[in-house]
């Protein structure tokens, strides 16, 4: 990664602005962990707000992710020399994902292919991120139901 572009074996991967990721708030997604500059009022609806980007790999493969600041830890990285036997993973949510780019307990680092299990074809189900496992009646409320059932 340099300045938040990523470089996949020397070559810098196309970074092009979309419309912004929005969410309303809720409860289980408030003000304070959207983060004050994010926050909106559209319709008189408060909302989060977030910069999108679409990323487009050699071969034409396309995906969104969200990039919310210039963070140096995460938009100036190193170069990572995958080893053998293993995978980089890289989160959607740029700013505010533990992969590959940061060793455990702050990310997952290098994954063993023999920790994967098959390839993601659907989600299944998406939170907000707030939902709790403990407390089943969260997950209602944090689901982000437009994205369940969503293929790659």
């Amino acid at each position: 990664m340099r300045q938040g572009t990523v470089y996949l074996n020397g070559k810098a991967i196309p970074k092009l602005r979309i419309a912004d990721f929005t969410i309303p708030l809720t409860e289980n997604f408030n003000a304070e962990k959207c983060g004050a500059p994010f926050v909106d009022v559209v319709a008189n609806v408060q909302i989060c707000r977030y910069p999108r980007f679409r990323e487009t790999l050699p071969g034409g493969r396309s995906y969104e992710v969200l990039d919310q600041a210039e963070l140096p830890d995460r938009d100036d990285t190193g170069l990572y020399t995958i080893p053998a036997g293993h995978i980089f993973v890289m989160g959607d949510n740029r700013d505010d994902s533990g992969d590959s780019r940061f060793p455990a307990p702050q990310g997952m680092g290098y994954v063993p292919l023999e920790n994967v299990e098959g390839k993601a074809v659907v989600n299944f189900f998406s939170t907000d991120g707030d939902a709790e496992w403990l407390k089943p009646w969260t997950w209602v409320s944090a689901a982000r139901w437009s994205r369940i059932g969503e293929g790659f």
